[in-house]
């Protein structure tokens, strides 16, 4: 690890573990270090190992077993699998300069049809927020998600327009992001959509629903992403060697 990058210590350490993944050196089945052994041995905080590893998880390269650790998945090539979580990265590929505007951000209480979808009480307090992602200015995507409010810690703009769900849920819950299911589906834009996205009411969208699971399998958040049919589209890779297809 190169401490004195500008490159955070999490994202090296997750790039040396894709790395070691992708060049076979850790095989599907193959056991991680555990948190302390890895910390230990590039001389970082156990937390800085366990955000990596939560990204690892929400990239589908690893996944955990309670009480036995963390393991390699196995590429999954008999589904599709769209890679949702480098939106901005995709974005900038293009040409583009992508920027995320928070339109609206709150603590609220779970009304019966949130609390179903979260697996919750009714009226435990969640973390509101919706965004607006533009590139070059255009609107593409409109995300409005909840997380389960159990830290109380301060709500900082910057969390909100971080691209990656897990991170803003493990920054406001006291459990930590493990795994995450997203659901894709072809809809039509409503009324509030298409005034956020500046389409018609009607329109072809793309509607994504995440949930957030931590370790035990309980859900800690949930979310909804519409992305704009006539300006975005959706490709898929399978298998560790992406990098290594020339389209």
């Amino acid at each position: 690890m190169d401490k004195k990058s500008v490159i955070p210590i999490y994202y090296q350490l997750r790039k040396y573990f894709e790395s070691q993944i992708r060049s076979g050196q850790l095989k599907p089945g193959d056991a991680l270090p555990t948190e302390m052994e890895i910390a230990n041995l590039f001389n970082i905080s156990r937390m800085t190992v366990r955000r990596a590893i939560s990204e690892l998880v929400s990239s589908g390269m690893v996944y955990t077993q309670k009480g036995k650790g963390t393991f390699v998945a196995r590429p999954r090539l008999d589904k599709v699998v769209f890679n949702l979580n480098n939106f901005y990265e995709e974005i900038k590929q293009k040409g583009m300069v992508p920027h995320a505007e928070v339109l609206e951000t709150r603590i609220t209480k779970a009304d019966e049809k949130l609390a179903k979808k979260l697996g919750i009480a009714v009226n435990t307090k969640c973390l509101y927020f919706g965004i607006v992602i533009s590139a070059n200015g255009e609107p593409i995507a409109y995300e409005t998600k909840y997380t389960v409010y159990t830290k109380k810690t301060p709500i900082i703009e910057s969390q909100l327009k971080d691209p990656l769900f897990s991170r803003l849920a493990e920054a406001h819950s006291d459990r930590s992001p493990s795994s995450s299911k997203k659901v894709l589906m072809a809809s039509t834009a409503t009324e509030e959509e298409a005034k956020v996205l500046d389409i018609k009411p009607g329109a072809p969208v793309f509607f994504m629903v995440q949930h957030i699971y931590d370790a035990e399998g309980k859900k800690i958040a949930w979310g909804k992403s519409v992305y704009r049919g006539d300006r975005y589209k959706l490709t898929s890779y399978e298998g560790w060697n992406i990098n290594d297809i020339k389209d």
